[in-house]
């Protein structure tokens, strides 16, 4: 009974047929591409942050890094 109901609402939500009218309409529509393009480009600064986190934490990186500070500091 339970399976018969599913299969009978599955049916009547069946997506109509792509018409050349319908895929205009619905491939001119530019809704959420500012979300998508905003979210991409939060995934690559985010990348991009933990690709500097893990050359910052190498001991050859931090070694420059506080030879570059010691001598910017060092007044002679």
């Amino acid at each position: 009974m339970l399976i018969s109901r599913l299969t009978r609402t599955s049916r009547s939500a069946a997506l109509p047929p792509l018409t050349r009218g319908r895929a205009v309409d619905l491939f001119a529509d530019d809704t959420g591409a500012a979300t998508a393009e905003y979210a991409v480009a939060t995934m690559a600064a985010v990348a991009f942050a933990g690709l500097l986190v893990v050359i910052m934490r190498s001991d050859e990186v931090r070694g420059i890094l506080t030879d570059l500070v010691r001598r910017a500091l060092t007044v002679s």
